[in-house]
């Protein structure tokens, strides 16, 4: 089928143009932040899916075995059925009818959605001890026949489509008129009405790092990740607080998602699994130092955090998780560390990264890659599985979608997502009053240091913490 395409007019600040979707359900941006990151470079949007997917944990009484047994309702055509299939199996095979060729297109529309941290509960066995939220599901995915793709190297803008289900003549000139007519939305009003609090005190937080401390010492892990959550009272449309979010800290893997009554704002710098053409890569970071805002300061930071053993030991252990996990899916041979403790700045904070390649097995789809990494490495510790069991042992709340991944899975096969760290999630009531909440948390190991750690998940939640102070009391 051929592939339809209309070309835009460029602008190189794309919160502009997905104000014209902003305001539609299931409409998503996958933002690289630009004009102001120096690292992405495409921009994806899409809204209308064809077909939704939200899994849900089953509550049931009769369902001994909860974390196992998702529910999950699927729409199309506008009935909706329920399964409790694994929803990896799920979207494998509702994508499976919808074959594409790869073109130079990164995507031309597929999936496209989140999948919460918890989501591990469909891989892994874990107890069951935090407080959960059952309201926000474990999956939300579209299935969109339509996207923008904004390229900010080639400075273009296009939209297409495969047709596969919206392809009448008036459907795509209506999309062709939507874009090429000007924007008549408004900014949204939003307003935090209360202080943010955090679910742990710093005596809490103490008491917490000192058990991953005896963990590590008895022999039961080498690293843990732990986090806090802070959330605050909120009204109103969070599309308002994720432009001012992006205007402080833009990063290369930004989104957002609007699901309603649920929105999602992340302002990831972290990717955490592409495919193209089968070429896998995974970027995880460990290490983080803040910003200064004394240049001599802030360069003395960076090479103190390049230098800096500890961390290096750190990110070479997830780096080592991350090659086990690819592997999985990954032809034998072809897994490889290509770089190690890269320097990357922004806004708020320096971070290593490391990039780790392989090449994707035929027999393979990305789906299937997705669930054996799933959750990333560089958010649980190592070894992940023990490191999961002390997260939901010692983190009061479950983390949801805080530390799952957000991006899509073309109809060609290709897939990006990243790791949803900075990542902020809005729930509303029916009667409008929310809550804005969003976790910040670092990698313990052996040598880790109490005041040290406390203090780097306070840096990492800077540009959250000022995106709320902004918009308090307005």
């Amino acid at each position: 089928m051929r592939l339809l395409k209309h070309p835009l007019k460029y602008n190189a600040n794309s919160a502009e143009l997905f104000n014209r979707l902003s305001h539609k359900p299931w409409s998503i941006l996958l933002d690289s932040g630009q004009p102001q990151s120096q690292y992405g470079r495409y921009d994806v949007m899409v809204a209308d899916p064809f077909i939704t997917i939200s899994s849900f944990e089953d509550v049931a009484e009769d369902n001994l075995d909860s974390d196992k047994r998702l529910r999950t309702e699927i729409t199309q055509n506008g009935l909706t059925t329920i399964t409790h299939e694994d929803p990896f199996a799920i979207l494998n095979r509702l994508l499976a009818p919808y074959q594409a060729t790869k073109n130079a297109l990164p995507f031309c529309g597929g999936a496209v959605g989140y999948f919460a941290y918890d989501l591990a509960r469909q891989v892994e066995r874990l107890p069951d001890l935090a407080l959960k939220n059952v309201t926000i599901p474990h999956m939300m995915v579209g299935i969109y026949d339509w996207a923008v793709l904004i390229d900010h190297r080639e400075k273009t803008a296009v939209l297409v489509s495969h047709g596969f289900q919206q392809a009448t003549h008036d459907h795509w000139q209506e999309l062709c008129a939507l874009f090429d007519g000007p924007s008549l939305m408004q900014p949204a009003d939003f307003v935090i009405t209360t202080p943010v609090s955090s679910n742990m005190t710093f005596k809490q937080y103490a008491t917490a790092f000192d058990a991953v401390k005896n963990y590590i010492t008895e022999g039961d892990c080498y690293q843990v990740n732990l986090a806090q959550r802070f959330s605050a009272k909120a009204q109103g449309n969070a599309w308002t607080a994720y432009h001012k979010l992006r205007e402080i800290s833009p990063a290369p893997f930004m989104a957002f998602l609007n699901f309603g009554r649920l929105q999602i704002l992340s302002g990831s710098p972290e990717r955490f699994l592409q495919v193209l053409n089968r070429h896998v890569e995974t970027r995880p970071i460990k290490g983080t130092r803040p910003r200064a805002d004394d240049a001599a300061l802030d360069r003395q930071l960076a090479k103190d955090l390049q230098a800096s053993i500890k961390d290096k030991a750190e990110n070479l252990m997830i780096v080592d998780l991350l090659r086990n996990d690819i592997s999985k899916s990954c032809e034998i041979g072809s897994v490889k560390a290509d770089q190690l403790f890269q320097l990357q700045s922004f806004a708020n904070v320096h971070h290593l990264v490391s990039i780790v390649t392989g090449t994707l097995q035929k027999t393979k789809t990305a789906i299937d890659l997705l669930r054996g990494c799933f959750p990333g490495g560089s958010i649980t510790g190592a070894p992940k599985l023990r490191s999961m069991q002390i997260i939901e042992a010692l983190e009061p709340h479950r983390r949801g979608v805080y530390c799952g991944a957000i991006g899509y899975i073309g109809f060609d096969g290709n897939m990006d997502t990243n790791i949803a760290i900075r990542t902020m999630v809005y729930s509303a009531s029916e009667d409008g009053e929310g809550e804005i909440s969003f976790y910040a948390g670092g990698g313990i190991v052996a040598d880790s240091v109490l005041e040290k750690e406390y203090d780097e998940t306070l840096d990492k939640a800077s540009s959250m913490l000022k995106t709320v102070q902004f918009f308090k009391g307005k």
